[in-house]
């Protein structure tokens, strides 16, 4: 089964997010929105008609979002069969949070052996 497709997103704390990605736009011609950090879009190799994307974003460092892990990032895993994965990691003693459906597709979160939360993301058809 194919598994991990791709980086969905990169998620850091910072002190100051604001501050944080003008200082990136400034320096580095990252243009984030204020919702969603910067959105890098991207062909896919396999359906090179089909547009898919990779979000970066800085986080307020006092986030709940990263929790339980004390982490100060947190990767998002695009992939493919989310429910199927799922199922693997369960029945390989994984505690798995989740399926949870959002307007971008459905995610579900894992711990690795190191303590650091990762998010699964399979998007929905055409994002």
């Amino acid at each position: 089964m194919k598994k991990v497709t791709g980086i969905g997103g990169i998620f850091f704390k910072a002190r100051d997010p604001d501050r944080l990605k003008a200082w990136y736009e400034s320096h580095l011609g990252i243009e984030a929105s204020d919702e969603a950090g910067a959105i890098f879009e991207w062909r896919d190799p396999d359906d090179p008609e089909k547009s898919e994307y990779t979000v970066w974003g800085p986080f307020p460092r006092d986030t709940e979002y990263f929790k339980p892990s004390s982490a100060s990032f947190m990767i998002n895993y695009r992939v493919h069969n989310l429910g199927e994965l799922i199922d693997e990691l369960r029945e390989s003693g994984l505690e798995v949070t989740g399926p949870k459906e959002h307007p971008e597709g459905i995610f579900a979160w894992v711990m690795d052996p190191e303590g650091n939360k990762i998010e699964l993301w399979e998007p929905l058809a055409g994002t």
